[in-house]
């Protein structure tokens, strides 16, 4: 299966990155886990990575996705009227400030280097 990859960083707003880290670990290992494996597999994602890096001017989430089609999948969790998804949107919006239902136009791509 051929696969496309998108990364990205999304601001963590002030105060907002323990929030973050909590609901990303329930995501991976917690009480979320079901939910977020449903909508990862609905929406095509196949692997999906995030990573908190700290910088001179406040921290951010740093997020790798595979998918057989990135731009369905980035369209999936702006529409999708699932309950998780809804959920995921809102997750976003307070800890990023960013809102997923005007879409996330994944970011362009300048250098690909592969032995």
């Amino acid at each position: 299966m051929n696969t496309q990859t998108v990364a990205f960083t999304v601001p963590l707003l002030p105060g907002m990155t323990e929030v973050d880290r909590k609901v990303m670990t329930s995501c991976w290992h917690g009480e979320r886990r079901s939910e977020y494996e449903a909508s990862r597999r609905r929406l095509g994602i196949v692997r999906e990575q995030v990573w908190i890096q700290p910088t001179p001017d406040g921290d951010v989430a740093v997020a790798v996705l595979e998918a057989v089609d990135i731009a369905a999948a980035l369209a999936g969790v702006s529409t999708s009227t699932e309950a998780f998804d809804s959920w995921f949107r809102d997750h976003c919006r307070s800890v990023h400030g960013i809102d997923l239902e005007s879409g996330f136009p994944p970011p362009e791509m300048i250098l690909d280097y592969r032995a």
